[in-house]
């Protein structure tokens, strides 16, 4: 298989090319050239935003285009239109995030969408997201697949959700614990992501599928319990009312990555059906194997993990935590 990576070089895209390299895939990874690609991959240089941005992919084949675009959907149309010829399948990783809201638990690919236009400029993420799910689809018909992700964690993540618990824990001490601990959490790790899509893909599948894992997978207990015995154990995980958390005016998901309590935010966040993913060979590691190898990977940094910079920084302010902990 030959695969056109674009992107390549940071979580999701660097998770799918070191995948497909595994794979024995002969992978090109196109990218401005700010990070290096995995080994074994071959660099080709542009930047989709500007004129011209799109010369270096003039010409060549490919089995696969793997794109994960989360800006104009004109990037999106643009690179689709040039490669729809000269390419097999063009998989679009999207989001959840183009559901309608609120989505009930249990919605499948088929619940209402968000409005999106292939030929927008950068709006809002939802609207992004669908916008380019259009132009995908616009370009390649049913050879597009369309990856509807959930929340993805794991190595290299560069939005800051697990490496902030991660971190948090390490550190020690009393740590606030959104409850309840049994409380369901979905979400998709980085690598399941990259493999599933790549399976798919070259399987021939196309139309959308929402990507985490089967209900029951994890709880925020798991997670957490798992962050505190990874990082060294000395965390003291206080688990605290959601109505105390949320009396205090700390935001769910921002301050407190991944929790969000029960209700119609927490039905839209975890609450997605994924059998349709699950029938086309789904596997989900557990959540201990997810939060051990984040660390593993954190620890080998030199520096901070990185940040996007179109997202804050998560977390929730030492001062803060000690107050509603009474410290």
């Amino acid at each position: 298989m030959k695969l056109l990576m674009l992107g390549g070089t940071e979580f999701v895209g660097r998770a799918v090319t070191e995948d497909a390299l595994d794979r024995g895939w002969e992978v090109t990874v196109f990218h401005r050239g700010h990070h290096a690609p995995p080994p074994g991959a071959t660099a080709v240089h542009g930047d989709r935003t500007a004129p011209g941005g799109l010369d270096a992919l003039a010409e060549g084949e490919w089995d696969l285009v793997v794109d994960t675009w989360g800006g104009a959907p004109t990037a999106v149309r643009d690179s689709a239109r040039l490669l729809r010829e000269r390419a097999g399948r063009y998989s679009y990783v999207s989001s959840r995030s183009v559901y309608a809201y609120p989505a009930p638990a249990g919605l499948d690919e088929n619940g209402p969408l968000v409005e999106g236009s292939p030929d927008a400029e950068a709006t809002a993420y939802a609207e992004d997201k669908r916008g380019a799910e259009l132009a995908a689809v616009d370009a390649f018909g049913d050879r597009a697949l369309l990856v509807r992700a959930g929340l993805i964690l794991g190595p290299y993540e560069n939005v800051g959700r697990l490496p902030w618990w991660l971190n948090r824990t390490a550190r020690g001490g009393p740590v606030l614990a959104p409850g309840p601990h049994a409380l369901p959490i979905r979400y998709i790790d980085v690598r399941d992501l990259a493999r599933w899509t790549l399976d798919a893909s070259a399987a021939g599948l196309g139309g959308a599928y929402n990507l985490l894992c089967p209900a029951g997978h994890a709880t925020m207990g798991r997670l957490l319990d798992a962050c505190a015995a990874t990082t060294g154990g000395r965390a003291e995980l206080r688990w605290t009312d959601p109505q105390l958390i949320e009396e205090a005016g700390v935001q769910p998901w921002t301050e407190l990555p991944v929790w969000v309590p029960q209700g119609e935010a927490h039905a839209f966040m975890h609450g997605g059906d994924v059998s349709k993913a699950v029938a086309a060979g789904l596997a989900c590691r557990p959540v201990e194997e997810t939060v051990a190898d984040t660390w593993a990977w954190l620890r080998t940094l030199d520096g901070a993990p990185p940040q996007r910079p179109d997202r804050p920084a998560p977390g929730l302010a030492a001062d803060r935590e000690a107050a509603l902990l009474g410290l």
